[in-house]
């Protein structure tokens, strides 16, 4: 027995050790604590009862890369939509000609076939009223020098023009006056078909000038017709878009005064040239009457010239 005991304390470590041990195993509770408590507090994971093969799940699709544009984006591609219709990115004449109602279409085609007369008729009259002029001058030059009536018919001939004219119908009214034996009253005859060739050459003259002067009265009017329905139909498209956004609203009002301008722009030259063609139509008149009196005092000339040969021999008697 006294053995055993002996050999049992031999095995006993001796307490310096295990005091030497204590911080070791409580350093060791202290880390091991937090992995405990995470342990216990994070539920571990179920675990599906279909496995994941039965239901393979479709890949997405992937997605283009997306460009990004360094230019910065137009006004005009932040317009909206007025009455059913885009709106013009543009307000270029044109653009909003063609992007324009049918009415306010139609009315500035008819506009601009206003123009076009009114220009084709400037251009055309100017070339006749200068040409008429031109011979008128010239023969009433001729007809200052000629002594007699049968001399100014030989000098003019049978040409064109005003001058001619006036001398054949003088000449035709004394040749048929010539069974009458008083003449007092051939200077009345011959002057009334004077006065009647002067009204048709006038008459003649102005042909063409009467459509300027309708365009010049009409076209500003015409085009605030198309304006008016333009703008309608444009405060229209706006209550229908539900904004008084500028941008939605300068479109439709462009293209509506768009009218209005084409109405000025024919109506301007129109008036201006009626009262340049009135004016030079009034020195052409001028011109013709000066041609008629001069015709007129060569037949008095060739009736006193007449009445002093008729006069001579019966003073001789």
């Amino acid at each position: 027995m006294p053995k055993l005991r002996h050999r049992a304390r031999e095995r006993r470590p001796s307490r310096p050790r295990l005091r030497m041990l204590k911080p070791f195993a409580v350093l060791l509770m202290l880390t091991a604590a937090p992995v405990v408590a995470v342990g216990q507090d994070t539920p571990a994971p179920q675990e599906s009862a279909v496995p994941p093969a039965a239901f393979p799940m479709p890949a997405a699709p992937a997605r283009p890369p997306v460009m990004k544009s360094t230019q910065p984006p137009s006004a005009g591609s932040f317009l909206p939509a007025i009455g059913g219709r885009e709106l013009p990115h543009d307000l270029s004449p044109w653009s909003m000609f063609m992007s324009a109602d049918i009415v306010v279409k139609a009315v500035m085609a008819g506009l601009v076939l206003a123009s076009v007369v009114t220009w084709t008729v400037w251009f055309a009259k100017t070339i006749e009223l200068w040409a008429a002029l031109r011979r008128l001058r010239a023969a009433l030059a001729l007809a200052g020098t000629a002594r007699t009536l049968a001399d100014a018919r030989a000098r003019l001939g049978r040409g064109r023009g005003v001058m001619p004219a006036l001398i054949e119908a003088a000449g035709l009214e004394l040749q048929l006056s010539q069974d009458v034996a008083d003449k007092t009253g051939l200077k009345e005859r011959v002057a009334t078909r004077l006065a009647r060739l002067e009204l048709a050459a006038s008459r003649e003259m102005n042909r063409g000038t009467g459509v300027l002067a309708t365009i010049g009265a009409t076209a500003p009017f015409v085009g605030l017709f198309g304006t008016v329905w333009g703008i309608m139909n444009s405060f229209i498209g706006i209550s229908k878009a539900q904004t008084t956004n500028l941008a939605v609203v300068a479109p439709g009002i462009a293209e509506a005064l768009l009218a209005t301008a084409i109405g000025l722009v024919a109506a301007i030259p129109a008036v201006v040239i009626y009262n340049q063609f009135s004016r030079s139509i009034a020195r052409y008149r001028a011109l013709v009457g000066d041609a008629s009196a001069e015709v007129l005092r060569l037949v008095s000339r060739d009736l006193d010239r007449a009445w002093e040969r008729a006069s001579v021999p019966r003073a001789a008697e």
